[in-house]
C-alpha cells in the first residue's frame, strides 16, 4: 500500500468514514484504488488487511 486516504461522513445520526486504499494489482502490476465506507473504528483493520 502506496498511499491512503481517510474522510469523514456525517449523515443523520450515523457517523461513517470513507476510506481509500491504493493496491498494486498482481495481473498487470498496475495500481488501483479501492474505496469502503465503514464505521470510524474498523478504518485502521481495513487499512492494515492485504487485499
Amino acid at each position: 500500500m502506496a498511499k491512503k486516504s481517510v474522510a469523514s461522513l456525517q449523515t443523520g445520526s450515523k457517523r461513517l468514514t470513507k476510506a481509500i486504499k491504493m493496491v498494486k494489482s498482481p495481473k498487470s502490476g498496475a495500481y488501483m484504488f479501492v474505496e469502503s465506507i465503514m464505521a470510524p473504528d474498523k478504518v485502521n483493520d481495513w487499512l492494515s488487511k492485504q487485499k
